[in-house]
């Protein structure tokens, strides 16, 4: 078991709907990161941008795209997490991957598509929420929309990280910050959000706020809004733990049942 975790938090824009260049541009990125870290975040739908024209974009899980994934996490020996648009049995998938530098895969369809600009009638939803082992750490990837529903992200598996990929627009990005910080304090965990910067194909406005906050909701990050930027943080297990210990907080859950 490790005990840190180094991340890289990338916050970009993404050019509209062209795979082919978001990938290069993020290589350059990766490339230019000056020391080893553990993890690479991206935003969600990295390759397009959040497009609901899923049949012009789609990939296939052997497509381009993993093999770009499975590609740079060998090559900077780290794991590489973000979505993109996925074909699989005549359905859609906004999916996250989470690729290891082994090329293991792990991934999660984001759980609530988001109905306001019709994003369920186009994406299937995905049922099963995902918790990774990696480096001895327990990390729940969500996406986006996803970061409203606090029943969904509840900590009921004991994970350390909570981990949110997004392309969420600057008039709500106060919600953004709020809702980052209180998953972070009620779950007991680190929660890290990366989000996009710059104007979509839709003309939706992204000002990024990509952020991480340790389990008593203290930012640990100061990423400037609006512009692209990498930045790394270091999470250590043992602040979960000590606060986990003292605290407690988390023996006093309610029950829930899902359906």
């Amino acid at each position: 078991m490790k005990e840190t975790l180094k991340i890289a938090l990338i916050q970009s824009d993404l050019v509209w709907e062209n795979p082919k260049q978001n990938l290069e541009n993020f290589s350059k990125k990766i490339d230019h990161i000056s020391e080893t870290v553990d993890l690479i975040v991206l935003p969600e739908m990295f390759t397009t941008g959040f497009t609901m024209n899923a049949k012009d974009v789609a990939e296939p899980m052997n497509g381009k795209t993993v093999e770009w994934m499975q590609s740079v996490a060998s090559k900077f020996n780290t794991a590489i997490v973000g979505s993109f648009v996925v074909l699989e049995e005549n359905n859609y998938h906004n999916r996250l991957l989470f690729v290891e530098s082994s090329g293991a895969i792990q991934y999660y369809d984001k759980r609530h598509t988001f109905t306001l600009v019709g994003e369920d009638k186009i994406y299937t939803a995905g049922v099963k929420k995902l918790i990774i082992d990696y480096k001895g750490w327990k990390i729940c990837p969500l996406v986006c929309y996803d970061l409203r529903f606090p029943v969904w992200a509840r900590n009921v598996e004991d994970y350390d990280v909570l981990l949110y990929v997004a392309n969420w627009p600057k008039p709500r990005i106060s919600a953004w910050d709020a809702l980052l910080k209180a998953r972070a304090i009620e779950n007991m965990s680190y929660c890290i959000g990366v989000n996009r910067v710059g104007v979509d194909g839709v003309n939706s406005e992204y000002s990024g706020h990509s952020a991480a906050y340790d389990v008593l909701g203290n930012i640990m990050t100061s990423i400037t809004p609006s512009k692209e930027e990498t930045q790394i943080t270091i999470l250590e297990k043992r602040h979960v733990e000590a606060y986990r210990n003292k605290l407690k907080f988390l023996d006093d859950r309610d029950l829930f049942i899902l359906k």
